[in-house]
């Protein structure tokens, strides 16, 4: 990934600047390389969520979106929807600070993107000083001459030379069969190529390969969505393996990804190209950069959560809702040991219980996911090289135990989490990250009065009705900062199999993600 920043000082009010750069459809009156801009559906130009299309000097067109935007702190974030340039996955912010020194204003204009690789060094030239630093300037104009940017008042001969010779150039409007921001069934684009990965046996992270293949316009019922990012979770591993028969070779595995909106099937209520949004779901199919579902177990996302985040945190998140909700109903009083406390979910059990007055004890392999976990929350981590965690429980809990055992590392912790069990206890395995359980004796369970379950996340959300409950329970936790999801491990699309390998080797420390 590359990460750019660019920041001057334009001697002018912050206010002035602001006014300038706040619209959205108004860099064909500033930037010199934008001819003309138009948003598309007619939204207004500070709406989250408004698409820009705009054409270059040289007749390019490029599709970008308003993510956020903040009167209060001056700043307003964007993305990149289609361009001629491999710019993938680009995010922009613009953010302005007041220079009491003179009056005068701090810009900055950072972004990140993934570039091919025999490309980097031309693209981020060409984004931090083709674009950015040009824009810089030619603000920097506008505002001496102490007036607004006007069509007939912005300096035409500021084009960047590098820009017009790497843009490809683009049919005109009237010739593009992409749909229209809104638009309904019947202008979809017809099957389309994409880059996925596909599994063509069961086996280790080797049998992911990147491959292209097919993805057909949406029917009458379905959508289109074009990923950004695409979550790596456990379940894809037990998919890649056989473990699960979701997947049938060959196939794509995936069931968590979040984007945009691509293309509407003409019965489909409630969508609309260019909306935001996620999904965590069978049919599994998600490694890829463009693909076509049935839109009811898609959910769309709140205009402050962007799709890397929803990615890295969707899946864990709803799951954390059924099973601090439903499966047992955590409280205040609880006592509630979390197993691999710093993974994905273990991260959201370990804030939510808490923020629902438990008290909480989570396990980790290392001292660095002992200090993450410390950070969430916890009120008592066990490392396990350190000290047994069923002694510890047992110390910590002057014998008595956890009220409820959280466990997705499987076989090398089920006895222990038995063993550490009150008396009733409730034991909830959903997850086998050190391999199978094996078999216990039911007569086993009475020792303690026992309950033990071992939770389906598809039979928690196989409506829309679930996968609403459990969606809106799960972004009202995040506005309310009972939950945060840390920055996720990135690892570009065609590079799964190593994502798999990190994942696998437990060396994780939260959400992983494949970029787009």
């Amino acid at each position: 990934m590359v990460e750019i920043r660019r920041s001057t000082i334009i001697d002018a009010p912050i206010e002035d600047v602001w006014a300038i750069l706040r619209d959205f459809n108004g860099h064909d009156r500033w930037h010199p390389a934008v001819s003309s801009s138009f948003i598309e559906g007619g939204d207004p130009v500070d709406a989250v969520g408004a698409v820009r299309r705009f054409r270059l000097a040289d007749g390019s067109e490029l599709r970008e979106q308003l993510l956020s935007l903040s009167d209060r702190e001056r700043c307003f974030t964007y993305c990149i929807l289609e361009a001629p340039l491999p710019l993938m996955g680009y995010v922009a912010q613009v953010a302005l600070k007041p220079v009491t020194d003179g009056n005068r204003t701090f810009w900055e204009w950072r972004s990140t993107f993934h570039p091919p690789e025999n490309r980097r060094r031309e693209l981020t030239a060409l984004v931090s000083e083709q674009i950015y630093e040009a824009g810089f300037e030619a603000i920097r104009q506008i505002t001496a001459r102490g007036r607004a940017p006007s069509p007939d008042g912005r300096p035409r001969d500021m084009q960047p030379q590098a820009l017009r010779a790497a843009q490809p150039s683009v049919p005109a409007p009237h010739e593009i069969t992409r749909p229209r921001a809104g638009g309904r069934a019947g202008e979809a684009a017809g099957t389309q190529r994409t880059q996925a990965i596909v599994v063509d046996r069961y086996g280790g992270p080797e049998v992911l390969v990147p491959r292209e293949i097919d993805v057909a316009s949406p029917g009458r019922d379905e959508i289109r969505i074009r990923h950004r990012a695409v979550a790596v979770n456990f379940i894809d591993v037990y998919c890649r393996t056989g473990y699960f028969d979701l997947l049938t070779p060959p196939g794509v595995p995936g069931m968590e990804a979040a984007g945009i909106v691509d293309a509407v099937g003409e019965n489909v209520r409630g969508f609309s190209i260019g909306d935001r949004v996620a999904y965590a779901c069978p049919p599994v199919g998600a490694y890829c950069g463009l693909r076509t579902m049935s839109p009811d177990l898609v959910v769309h996302l709140p205009p402050e959560i962007d799709e890397e985040t929803a990615a890295a945190g969707f899946l864990k998140g709803v799951s954390a809702s059924f099973l601090l909700h439903d499966v047992h109903a955590v409280g205040p009083g609880d006592v509630v040991l979390i197993h691999a406390a710093a993974g994905g979910v273990g991260q959201m059990l370990v804030q939510w219980a808490r923020h629902l007055g438990a008290t909480v004890m989570g396990t980790v392999s290392t001292e660095e996911k002992a200090r993450t976990v410390e950070e969430l929350g916890a009120h008592h981590v066990i490392v396990y090289s350190r000290e047994d965690f069923v002694d510890a429980v047992m110390r910590l809990t002057r014998g008595r135990g956890a009220d409820v055992i959280y466990d997705a590392v499987g076989r090398d912790t089920i006895e222990g989490s038995m063993r550490a069990l009150a008396t009733p206890g409730h034991l909830v395995s959903f997850g086998q990250a050190s391999g199978p359980v094996g078999s216990w004796d039911l007569g086993s369970l009475s020792s303690k009065s026992m309950t033990l379950s071992r939770p389906n996340y598809a039979h928690y959300t196989s409506t829309p009705d679930d996968i609403a409950r459990h969606s809106a329970r799960f972004f009202a936790a995040l506005r309310q900062g009972a939950l945060r999801i840390a920055p996720p491990t990135r690892f570009p699309l065609a590079e799964a199999a190593q994502a798999h390998r990190h994942l696998e080797s437990r060396a994780s420390s939260g959400s992983l993600v494949l970029t787009v």
